[in-house]
């Protein structure tokens, strides 16, 4: 199970008069009766108050001049405290790693600010001796270096100048789009970050990862749907949860990731005549769109009803899936770039069609990541953006309470067929369990991929809400060991994502690594429940028990 990932674009200049402008339109915003309603500053209010901040500490920020931020995200406590989130640019080029939370007392003064870096961005010349193509040819070597044995065609890349302030001193670099398809039609993609002076291969990372009225799915029994009245029959759209809606790609691929399009695969929406769906098995298309609408309600109304965020973005928009995609695809992942989940069908020996609840809440769970931390896909961080994916994905699935599909602490339970040889993609309580996750932190885990590396926060996330030892739950049997010999003692699954949910949205950035994951999840822990307090010192136990100390 993967993700797209697309960059913020846009910026928002650190100009007085830029913020002059905008006061009026900005307080009256702030005085409508709906904001008079609720006590706490607007999400308008707060990112005034923020950009006072920014002028007023822009030396302790590393901002000059020279930068431009655009705002990415904003949470407001509901005592008034405000997080602002920004991304930023150096002379117009996108800052990997440039991305800072700017946090402020219920007041809207500056309390602090959390920053994926610390170098001061400042480069003496932003022409690149590497070119664009030669950085092109790379990416493109790399993508097929890393389809081993694929034989790929249609293979092109698109290359991008940023400022590179993820990986040490701030420099130029290539970062290059090379998207192709393998021999059955579907996508590959990889991005490759290249140096601009020497043309060294600074980072890679796969954009597209393997993993991995009512109706009746594949996976969640029969369910309420609501959809909207077409002429004489329905479509499976939800006007409720922002029109959101499911349509048949049709077998058919598209390659428009990165703004590099071969062809777009459709989404026909779904129609029915009596606003009954599917039927239980494949034979019905409309099976597996059940189980696809489904799950994007279930994550629609946890982020909403769990964590107050009103859809994927925050916005109230509704994203749109895809089912049916490719030729025995076994894959599906959320796309940034068109707002939208996809799912394949599997190719039945290993997978089944991807379109189960925890797979939808993991997907769609990346496009919340990418609204929010925007964790780099690559390294310790790439780890805390898939774990992040798995253990809200859970949660999502605990939250819809469904008798055929219940909750538990195993990842694509629902998908895996005999072929792939285990039962599940990836075990919680145990990681190592599917083969290759690390149970615990070392120097080393860095260095895994990242559905791999994401094992010592899955099973941190375990320990923290279950506790270590034998037990059985939900009757799936587990027994979780720890690192360092402890007995942790769990704090249930409903602190675990408020906490982990905070830690996310309001204190990690895109270069979080464990120890730093660590730091945001006591943050996170202390605003929630208090300094010293039991859940604080079981965050503390439950990331030692994983050897991050």
């Amino acid at each position: 199970m993967s993700r797209i990932r697309q960059h913020v674009r846009g910026s928002r200049r650190l100009a007085t008069a830029g913020i002059a402008a905008t006061t009026a339109a900005l307080l009256a915003a702030a005085l409508s009766p709906a904001a008079q309603a609720d006590s706490r500053p607007t999400r308008a209010a707060a990112v005034e108050n923020a950009a006072s901040a920014l002028l007023a500490h822009a030396a302790g920020l590393g901002l000059t001049s020279a930068q431009d931020t655009s705002v990415r995200d904003v949470i407001v406590d509901r005592n008034g405290a405000q997080h602002v989130r920004y991304d930023r640019t150096y002379r117009g080029l996108p800052v990997l790693g440039g991305d800072f939370v700017v946090h402020l007392t219920p007041s809207g003064a500056y309390r602090s600010a959390d920053r994926a870096t610390r170098h001061l961005i400042s480069l003496s010349s932003v022409t690149p001796e590497l070119s664009g193509p030669k950085a092109a040819d790379l990416a493109v070597n790399a993508l097929r270096a890393a389809n081993l044995g694929e034989r790929l065609r249609q293979v092109k890349a698109k290359p991008e100048l940023v400022v590179d302030a993820l990986h040490g001193t701030p420099r130029l670099a290539w970062r290059t789009n090379a998207v192709g398809k393998d021999s059955l039609g579907n996508p590959v993609a990889r991005t490759v970050l290249t140096d601009a002076r020497t043309g060294a291969q600074i980072d890679a990372w796969d954009s597209i990862e393997t993993a991995t009225g009512d109706g009746t799915g594949l996976y969640t029994g029969t369910v309420p749907l609501e959809t909207t009245p077409s002429g004489s029959s329905y479509q499976l759209k939800d006007p409720t949860r922002g029109n959101t809606y499911t349509g048949d790609a049709a077998g058919k691929t598209d390659l428009c990731f990165f703004g590099i399009c071969f062809s777009r695969a459709p989404a026909t929406v779904f129609t029915d005549a009596d606003n009954h769906w599917g039927s239980g098995t494949t034979a019905d298309r409309a099976s597996a769109a059940v189980d696809a609408q489904y799950g994007t309600n279930e994550t629609w109304d946890y982020y909403k009803n769990v964590h107050g965020r009103n859809g994927i973005a925050g916005d109230g928009k509704g994203s749109y899936n895809r089912v049916h995609y490719g030729s025995n695809y076994n894959n599906a992942f959320w796309d940034d770039s068109c707002f939208c989940m996809t799912y394949g069908d599997g190719d039945g020996t290993t997978f089944g069609p991807l379109v189960a609840l925890d797979v939808a809440g993991h997907e769609m769970s990346h496009g919340v990541t990418s609204k929010t931390a925007a964790l780099t896909y690559s390294g310790e961080s790439g780890g805390l953006n898939e774990a992040t994916s798995d253990i809200l994905g859970t949660m999502v699935e605990w939250y819809a309470n469904n008798s055929s599909d219940p909750g538990d602490y195993l990842i694509g339970e629902e998908i895996v067929k005999p072929g792939f040889g285990k039962a599940a993609l990836r075990f919680m309580d145990k990681p190592s369990k599917d083969g290759n996750s690390a149970d615990y932190w070392s120097s080393s885990v860095g260095n895994l991929d990242v559905h791999y590396s994401s094992g010592v926060a899955n099973h941190f996330a375990y320990l923290l809400a279950e506790g270590s030892g034998a037990k059985t739950i939900n009757g799936v049997s587990y027994d979780s060991p720890t690192y360092n010999g402890s007995t942790v003692t769990g704090i249930g699954r409903d602190k675990l994502g408020k906490i982990w949910y905070r830690a996310l949205t309001v204190y990690m950035t895109s270069s979080t690594n464990y120890a730093g994951a660590r730091t945001a999840t006591l943050n996170a822990a202390r605003d929630l429940y208090g300094s010293g307090s039991t859940e604080y010192n079981a965050v503390a136990a439950a990331w030692s028990a994983v050897n991050v100390n």
